[in-house]
């Protein structure tokens, strides 16, 4: 990708939340509707074993080390081979992983107490100095680019005790602990092998030395991962032996190995094909929140962008109303923002988090306010300009396309261009494309992750702003999650008000499970957590 003119700090955090959409040619969908028969859940612990799983992702992994890239799918396969020392849980809230605890002495200390009974792969235990060393790792954007953003905020890492490790920061930041988990920056690695290996881990020579449930025994760039069952996992034994995951980029390929029973289970089914994955006679799809978020972007550095009228002519162009029925057919919802209701769940219900969100200014559709606006502009009598959109996103296309539409009767002539995925994540920001997408795929579920970095310093629409910068400052510095759920509304309508972005919907992702294979429970987060150890086998 080529982001060589962009800060490193945006760099990392454009590249994890627009990489993410390798994770599926057609991934979103939101409020936890469901089709076929509910996946089978229980206990932990319950359910058959079961001697193979094969996996199908959406997608391939050039490295597995999410510093290095740091695509939604690094993260779903590290979350069962890696851990932080805190964990998010199927609710989305933290508890302990390789920390039994911690303690925040003051709003800029975390004292983290370590497992004893925590051993990496080889056998040897994870020791205070290895955790030490993976967040120094970690937030060094030399030799991990993709996670060094979250970190930022790091002030000192240091041992403080046999099992004892004690962070600060550089000032009060209520979404640090995230940061800490292995959906933020942290996978624990032993200092020793990443030095044999130079710190180039992840690849196939030199693999992951984690501490989870499983570890990785094969891997195959752009074709499969192979995980075979940890004995040295602190936690309850897994019941399946091996997860092998294959990457099956083209969905028809996919589909088809579905069919012939060659998968158990597949991440992000594309909406355009879920009746026919449903059809599967010995299978069923499950749909769930997956945090993501799907917006217009408008480079304010890109004529004639840079007029806020332009901009709303566009937003108020979308039809979101026909999009989220006809595209994305019951498996997504019209945003009102950038946050997420699910995002706003320690304070609030799902339904008062909508009726909260919907507070922020809108842009409904409305062609006739959209002329108006076009005419009172720097860009009266129209203006000619392209859209593009990932070939792994075609539901991205077909909303450019509808938008192209209408846009025309304005007198403006937008050209769509399907892309693959890198040339795409190289125009975001890039100073030469005006209009573009966003599709972020959030994995700590923190309400401020998204519209921070869009609203945010060094974001991609080139917007300054002290008065935002301000807002996210106090939000950062709020633990009341109420009071951090106003300060952020109050930048998502400071946003609205100047059309810095367009929020189009809320998704949700599809997964196929075989009958054979259950799992204990499905949240959006399980994918996040250990999930090679929630499979079992129903039979």
């Amino acid at each position: 990708m080529h982001d060589t003119a962009v800060p490193p700090h945006t760099r990392s955090r454009r590249w994890r939340s627009v990489a993410a959409a390798t994770v599926a040619a057609a991934a979103l969908v939101l409020s936890a509707c469901a089709s076929g028969s509910s996946a089978p859940a229980g206990p932990a612990g319950e359910g058959g074993e079961l001697d193979t799983v094969t996996v199908a992702f959406p997608g391939s992994l050039a490295n597995l080390y999410i510093g290095q890239e740091g695509g939604i799918l690094n993260y779903y396969l590290a979350a069962t081979v890696q851990e932080g020392l805190v964990s998010i849980n199927d609710e989305g809230q933290f508890e302990a992983a390789l920390a039994t605890g911690w303690e925040i002495p003051d709003e800029n200390t975390y004292v983290f107490t370590l497992r004893d009974d925590a051993k990496f792969h080889n056998g040897d235990p994870v020791t205070a100095d290895d955790v030490v060393f993976s967040i120094e790792q970690a937030a060094n954007p030399e030799t991990s680019l993709s996670t060094s953003y979250y970190l930022f905020n790091l002030a000192s890492v240091e041992k403080t005790g046999d099992n004892e490790v004690t962070v600060t920061t550089g000032y009060p930041d209520a979404s640090f602990l995230s940061a800490l988990s292995n959906v933020g920056a942290l996978v624990v690695t032993q200092q020793s092998y990443w030095e044999e290996h130079g710190g180039a881990v992840g690849t196939s020579s030199s693999l992951l030395m984690g501490t989870g449930p499983y570890q990785v025994t094969e891997f195959q760039p752009d074709s499969h991962v192979l995980l075979e069952r940890a004995d040295t996992w602190w936690g309850e034994a897994p019941k399946v032996n091996e997860i092998r995951i294959d990457f099956i980029p083209d969905e028809n390929t996919r589909l088809l190995a579905a069919q012939k029973g060659e998968i158990d289970v597949a991440f992000n089914v594309p909406i355009n094909q879920a009746q026919q994955w449903e059809q599967i006679g010995d299978g069923r799809v499950e749909a769930v929140n997956d945090l993501s978020y799907v917006g217009l972007i408008f480079d304010q550095n890109v004529a004639p962008f840079d007029d806020p009228d332009v901009r709303a002519a566009i937003a108020h162009s979308f039809d979101r109303e026909l999009v989220a029925e006809r595209l994305l057919r019951g498996y997504g919802e019209v945003a009102t923002a950038i946050m997420t209701p699910e995002s706003l769940g320690q304070a609030y219900s799902s339904e008062a988090a909508h009726e909260l969100l919907a507070t922020v200014p809108q842009f409904d559709f409305d062609l006739d306010q959209a002329q108006q606006l076009l005419d009172g502009s720097s860009a009266a009598g129209g203006f000619a300009t392209e859209l593009t959109f990932p070939n792994t996103g075609p539901q991205l296309g077909t909303a450019a396309q509808a938008l192209a539409e209408n846009v025309k009767q304005l007198g403006i002539d937008l050209s769509v261009r399907e892309v693959p995925l890198e040339e795409w994540l190289a125009t975001i920001g890039d100073g030469e494309h005006g209009l573009g997408f966003m599709w972020y795929f959030s994995t700590t579920g923190d309400p401020a992750e998204v519209n921070s970095y869009l609203l945010g310093p060094e974001n991609p629409n080139g917007w300054v702003s002290d008065e935002a910068q301000a807002l996210i400052e106090e939000a950062s510095a709020r633990t009341d999650p109420a009071e951090r759920s106003d300060a952020l509304r109050a930048l998502e309508t400071l946003g609205a008000d100047n059309a810095v972005n367009a929020p189009l919907w809320w998704g949700q992702t599809i997964t196929y499970f075989k009958n054979t294979v259950g799992v204990d429970s499905f949240s959006p987060f399980t994918f996040l957590g250990p999930w090679g150890a929630s499979l079992h086998g129903t039979n």
